[in-house]
């Protein structure tokens, strides 16, 4: 077995933590190929002269050829039927939201549309594949690296972020979906989630106050 291989096999479980940055793409397998494809770059490429350890060297390789795999597969079939079916969406929350006086949740759009719900979510989810820890954080001008409190955060920290999002209960899942992935106000996840605003404010704090206060732990 030579190096590289190994090196492969050592680091599986850290290469599918990024394909998990991904959770809406249908073929992981095509994402861990493509990861990689990218450890293999980096390994070349690598010099461990710079201090610099070799995960966090490889990260963005991994990441970059996981992306471009992810670009042309929703450039070719993403674009048709998801694309028509969040047409449709677009229609049926408009008339709902005019009938109701409220936006309406995935599972009045399923059965108003007579759609599966896990059609609706993945439409309405479809272009939501990563979030940089660098971008705005919903409406407001603050980066997720300064909700969690560092200026610098290592791989393993961003990798349980993504975690943490991913595994919250409802509502607390939906509440950071739609303020987090879907940019919407306080007000909007209020009506989705049929609470009150100060209630979903007050549950994104905890959500938030948790994942910071753990990180910090975890970094010590």
């Amino acid at each position: 077995m030579t190096e590289l291989t190994q090196i492969i096999l050592d680091n599986e479980a850290f290469i599918y933590k990024i394909v998990n940055y991904f959770p809406y793409y249908p073929d992981k397998e095509d994402l861990f190929q493509a990861g990689c494809k990218g450890m293999i770059d980096a390994y070349f490429k690598y010099d461990p002269s710079r201090g610099v350890k070799f995960t966090t060297y490889a990260h963005d390789y991994i990441l970059g050829e996981i992306k471009e795999v992810v670009r042309k597969e929703k450039c070719v079939k993403v674009s048709k039927n998801i694309n028509k079916l969040k047409g449709k969406i677009e229609k049926a929350r408009e008339m709902l939201a005019q009938k109701l006086m409220r936006m309406p949740t995935d599972t009045e759009l399923s059965k108003y549309l007579e759609v599966p719900e896990n059609y609706i979510t993945e439409a309405i989810n479809s272009n939501v594949y990563a979030k940089s820890i660098d971008s705005p954080v919903g409406d407001t001008t603050m980066m997720l690296n300064e909700i969690i409190g560092s200026p610098t955060v290592d791989i393993d920290s961003l990798i349980f972020l993504k975690t943490e999002l991913e595994n919250l209960d409802e509502p607390e899942r939906t509440i950071m979906i739609k303020r987090y992935y879907e940019d919407m106000t306080q007000t909007e996840v209020a009506k989705i989630t049929g609470l009150s605003q100060v209630d979903v404010s007050r549950r994104e704090k905890k959500v938030l106050t948790k994942i910071r206060r753990e990180l910090t732990f975890d970094n010590n």
